[in-house]
């Protein structure tokens, strides 16, 4: 199969498939039902791993670790979306407070 044509299926195929996950969400909602011990669970889960994804992301590159600046960023974003400050400013001081320390040479 050409190249061209493998990417157009996978591409098709992940599109698809994405728009089929989104919209199981809402169509199967009033069909199937859990109990409140089981939706506390599911919760607990999607915060766990949005954490998980946060903090791996926030600590390594690969296999190996980011360097004190990009942890120290977002320990500046958090806390000023804490704060309430407005989404530009929360990303505008996490990566100022990650590009300073690079620039002294803090990895």
């Amino acid at each position: 199969m050409n190249a061209g044509i493998s990417l157009a299926v996978g591409i098709t195929l992940l599109a698809v498939g994405t728009y089929a996950m989104r919209a199981a969400g809402p169509v199967l909602r009033n069909r199937i039902s859990v109990s409140e011990a089981t939706e506390k669970l599911m919760d607990r889960a999607t915060v766990v791993l949005l954490v998980a994804v946060a903090l791996t992301g926030t600590f390594f590159i690969d296999h190996d670790f980011a360097g004190w600046a990009r942890p120290a960023g977002v320990t500046v974003g958090v806390i000023a979306a804490l704060l309430k400050a407005p989404l530009a400013v929360v990303v505008i001081l996490a990566a100022a407070t990650a590009a300073g320390l690079r620039a002294l040479g803090v990895a």
